[in-house]
């Protein structure tokens, strides 16, 4: 866990810094769309600034060089891998995985009845997840692109989306809107 720290703890650091600035910003925000007469102003300002706050810092580690490089197109094979390993390593990158789209995952929903279904969270969580191995991939950064960061990320999503369940957006029934 100390060579996580080591290589990580920065951008934890520098996040939680940060969280005061992404909690003026969500408010600035809610404001300015209520003075604009938006619906919701105050839901789908704090849901979109905390969706770029919990998801941007791990895109940061992500994309970040590494040392290792490949593609792991078996599914479960690193995630077995990793159960061999030490289990500080196996916490991080599990859980690491788990976070990179948890908070899209939760905060979709809420912002947008659109999004309150989780097969929608799903496919967003999947295809977002789909796209940074490629760029891990094409961009040479010197990191595993694998199938399993995929599911894990994914898995993450849709975590997040059932934490949040009691607060996503609702539609209004239909003939209840202004008549």
């Amino acid at each position: 866990m100390r060579l996580e720290w080591h290589l990580w703890g920065h951008v934890v650091l520098a996040t939680l810094l940060l969280l005061p600035v992404a909690v003026a910003l969500a408010h600035l925000l809610a404001a300015w769309r209520a003075g604009r007469g938006r619906a919701h102003a105050a839901r789908t300002a704090y849901a979109d600034v905390f969706i770029a706050a919990g998801t941007l810092p791990w895109l940061w580690m992500i994309l970040t060089p590494g040392s290792a490089s490949g593609v792991s197109l078996v599914p479960l094979r690193d995630l077995a891998e990793l159960a061999g390993g030490p289990p500080g390593a196996a916490f991080a990158q599990v859980g690491g995985n788990l976070l990179v789209f948890a908070a899209l995952g939760a905060l979709l929903p809420v912002r947008s009845a659109r999004m309150a279904s989780l097969w929608r969270v799903a496919l967003i969580a999947a295809s977002l997840s789909v796209t940074v191995e490629v760029l891990q991939y094409g961009l040479r950064l010197g990191r595993v692109s694998s199938v399993d960061d995929v599911l894990l990320n994914t898995a993450g999503a849709l975590l997040g989306a059932l934490v949040t369940r009691p607060w996503r957006a609702r539609t209004a029934p239909v003939g209840t809107g202004p008549q």
